[in-house]
């Protein structure tokens, strides 16, 4: 089975592609890369740590719509954080957007690409019809 590449390249605020495509479906699953929160315009919204990781979930529930998945249907996380000492405040915001069933995830403290304070990649099983 091909992979099947989703969404077009995401524009940043200086108005230029990114050489990524936002989610790729491989077979029964969809990788999704890394977002930041970043508005429709590209730009990273203001705010501390909840804002910015709200933001990040709604990006993400945006590109896994583009498989037809949600997050229910994530099954690995990995999350980067600009400051360790936001994880407290980062987990429940990241908490309150799954149920019961909460996907594996590895967290980890890193300088980001742009001036974010958070970026998270998914990987999701869902099944095409």
């Amino acid at each position: 089975m091909p992979l099947e590449y989703l969404g077009a390249p995401p524009v940043a605020s200086d108005r230029q592609a990114r050489p990524f495509s936002p989610a790729v479906r491989a077979g029964d699953f969809v990788y999704v890369s890394g977002q930041v929160p970043a508005n429709a315009q590209g730009e990273i919204v203001a705010g501390g740590i909840e804002v910015q990781t709200r933001q990040v979930m709604e990006n993400l529930k945006t590109v896994l719509a583009l498989a037809g998945a949600t997050l229910d249907d994530v099954c690995k996380s990995t999350v980067w954080l600009h400051d360790a000492r936001d994880f407290g405040a980062f987990n429940r915001v990241y908490m309150s957007y799954f149920g019961e069933n909460k996907p594996a995830r590895s967290t980890t403290e890193a300088r980001l690409m742009v001036d974010a304070k958070v970026e998270i990649d998914v990987v999701a099983y869902k099944p095409k019809a």
